[in-house]
């Protein structure tokens, strides 16, 4: 399940996408827009200002800009900026691994077969779709 703080981070990134190679967006219109709490919204800009997506602007007429393009950034860079492990169990995550404590042999281990093949479905499918991917996406469930 996605947390908090990646679902609020992924539709900032679209707001502010939306807005791409125009004005920047200060923090209230993002918050309001897209009903994320202000102080939260402050920390998930200020990481992803820290991890190189967006460029920040202060005083008046400043906020926040996309560094990069809505298409150049996907899924899995945010979950993984924002939310830790994509893989559902920690014995199948590639930058979080432990080993299951239950787990008699991981290498025989039909759970663990399983939730690789979905981890690396979803891996698929994160790393392949983009903010700008989103943004079309609701324009055209809109229309």
């Amino acid at each position: 399940m996605l947390s908090k703080k990646t679902k609020y981070a992924i539709r900032a990134l679209i707001a502010l996408g939306e807005q791409f190679g125009g004005d920047s967006m200060n923090i209230l219109s993002i918050s309001q827009k897209e009903k994320i709490p202000k102080k939260f919204l402050e920390q998930i800009l200020l990481e992803m200002r820290n991890a190189g997506f967006l460029f920040s602007k202060k005083g008046a007429g400043g906020g926040y800009s996309l560094l990069k393009n809505p298409d150049d950034i996907n899924l899995v860079q945010v979950m993984r900026l924002t939310g830790g492990p994509i893989a559902q169990l920690p014995c199948v995550s590639l930058n979080f691994y432990q080993k299951c404590d239950e787990c008699k042999e991981e290498a025989t281990c039909g759970i663990r077969a399983t939730f690789m093949n979905v981890r690396d479905a979803t891996l698929k499918i994160l790393s392949e779709t983009t903010i700008g991917d989103l943004i079309r996406k609701e324009k055209s469930l809109s229309s």
